[in-house]
């Protein structure tokens, strides 16, 4: 895990900015993969999910090994990463987009919530998708199917970098799902994507204002200085 710590402003200013906006700002550091592919939230009333990555990685089962009886093993990978994934983190699993069967279920997900963990996203599917979809807890997943995890998944290591939905994800990136879906920001820039995300903000209420009044796109998205001027003269006004 990065020792570079993640300030409560941060985090603030993260789950206030729209996933669109810090696509944007990691699309203009050169980071063009970010956005996890094929999932969806599926808890609506969920708040913005924000916290950092605890993974898991799954490969293809085989039938030797995986049967029902592992899951009396307190030490299995699935069920041990729902116990050791930390307050605050969002437990991410790798299911190498596998949907035919499911990567948790009602059990699991209602476990994670009590833990005071911050969300779960994985690149499968979940059972009892109807259950889940009622918490008050942020759930990103590839849409539902009944079949347990062991028809197709064979977990392997937690908390080690894995794929998820196209997308590279190491222990410690910085989780932020809304209701467009997930993005993951790499850890050592968070805070500055942070801020400028933030005033990225700001600046397109801004400009969605001056859409509506009757300006045309050029010369105000993207703005040109006579808007970028009159931007900082209605910030001020308001003492934004």
């Amino acid at each position: 895990m990065s020792a570079i710590t993640i300030s409560e402003e941060t985090r603030r200013k993260l789950a206030r900015c729209s996933t669109a906006t810090l696509t944007t700002q990691l699309f203009k550091r050169g980071l063009r993969n970010t956005f996890i592919q094929n999932v969806a939230r599926l808890t609506r009333e969920a708040p913005t999910m924000v916290g950092e990555a605890y993974t898991l990685r799954n490969i293809p089962a085989r039938e030797d090994l995986d049967h029902v009886g592992v899951f009396e093993n307190p030490e299995h990978p699935q069920r041990k990463a729902i116990e050791t994934c930390p307050p605050g983190h969002v437990l991410v699993i790798d299911c190498r987009g596998e949907k035919r069967v499911a990567s948790g279920g009602g059990i699991l997900l209602t476990r994670l919530q009590v833990r005071g963990t911050a969300g779960f996203v994985s690149d499968g599917a979940l059972r009892d998708t109807a259950e889940i979809a009622q918490l008050k807890f942020p759930v990103y997943c590839a849409g539902g199917a009944a079949p347990l995890n062991l028809v197709h998944h064979h977990a392997t290591d937690i908390n080690v970098p894995i794929a998820c939905g196209g997308v590279a994800v190491y222990p410690g990136d910085i989780m932020v799902g809304d209701a467009e879906g997930v993005v993951v920001v790499p850890r050592h820039l968070a805070a500055e994507v942070a801020n400028d995300a933030a005033e990225q903000e700001i600046m397109e209420e801004f400009i969605t204002e001056e859409i509506r009044s009757g300006k045309a796109l050029p010369g105000t998205y993207p703005p040109n200085e006579a808007t970028k001027a009159r931007y900082q003269e209605w910030k001020k006004a308001r003492g934004r």
